[in-house]
């Protein structure tokens, strides 16, 4: 399978893995699996670091490059764009329309716990349980 993470479920994975549901975490740790990540994550957790709502240890550099090592980039494309603004979604979070649309554009499985994107019908997700 093919996951991309949710930021949230990105960072509870690196800082807080009991966050995690039971099948999301098999799942992340099965070596079968591909992992996925967007630029979009890395942007979201730099903002909630300046914001002081979470801390990333040593220099921001350091933390993205040791962050993100273990993942396949996803890219962010003029496709992926314009598929954020199509996806029938209740909310406008940008952030959560470019993961969305990420998944639905590379075929991939969006694991959240967003009840927002879960369900979408659009997007392949896996549901942090």
């Amino acid at each position: 399978m093919k996951l991309l993470l949710d930021t949230h479920i990105w960072l509870w994975s690196l800082q807080d893995p009991k966050q995690l549901g039971k099948r999301a975490l098999q799942e992340l740790r099965d070596p079968a699996n591909e992992l996925w990540l967007s630029p979009i994550s890395t942007w979201e957790a730099l903002v909630l670091h300046a914001k002081g709502r979470i801390r990333l240890h040593g220099s921001l550099g350091e933390w993205v490059a040791n962050a993100t090592a273990p993942f396949r980039e996803a890219p962010l494309t003029h496709e992926i764009a314009e598929a954020s603004r199509e996806l029938k979604m209740q909310h406008q979070d940008p952030a959560d329309r470019f993961l969305a649309a990420t998944a639905k554009v590379l075929d991939l499985t969006l694991v959240t716990a967003d009840v927002n994107l879960l369900g979408l019908g659009e997007v392949a997700t896996l549901a942090n349980r």
